[in-house]
């Protein structure tokens, strides 16, 4: 496996992060609607902090939260990839699919483009034997994107989310999953 690999779709180029990009994920972080789902927007020096952490995550995995580019039209769009999901819940540790686009790339079908390359990379050069996403139950953007993944909830699943404190209206959340066989058969040729 390469040690930073690139990924190809139509019309996005998943890579790894310049320094460049940091000044267009600081105000997309700061978007007020793109981060309605998360306890607050970040300021620029927390937007700052994920990106180092993200970046970390590639020199020690080799793949991570690639930044999504979009040839001809954005240098920077935001990320789409794969994550490790640590935290306690009952389905952890997993491997999480996700992204965060800017809203002025919403609604043309980039964070399903992308995802599906991050899946493929995940189940085809990986060899993982599922791949989750989760949200908040009122993210439905983000919900219709899982499904057009091709991933499924069961309502068993849905766990609140530790990182928020009790009682908070964002904790609740829903859990998708796709496995391997389902990709191989449902997902993958459809994505051909």
């Amino acid at each position: 496996m390469p040690a930073e690999p690139e990924l190809r779709t139509p019309r996005l180029l998943l890579r790894r992060w310049r320094d460049t990009d940091l000044a267009p994920f600081a105000a997309l972080n700061a978007d007020p609607l793109v981060m309605e789902h998360f306890p607050a927007p970040l300021r620029p020096e927390q937007s700052d902090d994920l990106a180092d952490r993200i970046d970390a995550g590639f020199d020690e995995r080799g793949w991570g939260l690639w930044a999504v580019e979009i040839p001809g039209t954005a240098p920077f769009a935001g990320f789409i990839g794969l994550n490790p999901a640590v935290f306690d819940a009952p389905f952890t540790p997993a491997v999480e699919v996700g992204w965060r686009l800017a809203r002025a790339h919403w609604g043309r079908g980039y964070a399903t483009e992308g995802a599906l390359a991050a899946l493929s990379f995940g189940f085809d050069e990986l060899a993982l034997d599922e791949v989750v996403s989760f949200t908040t139950h009122r993210n439905t953007r983000s919900r219709r994107v899982m499904e057009r993944l091709g991933m499924r909830r069961d309502p068993a699943d849905d766990f609140e989310n530790p990182n928020l404190p009790d009682g908070d209206a964002l904790r609740p959340h829903v859990l998708y999953r796709l496995d391997r066989p389902t990709w191989q058969r449902n997902v993958a040729p459809a994505a051909r």
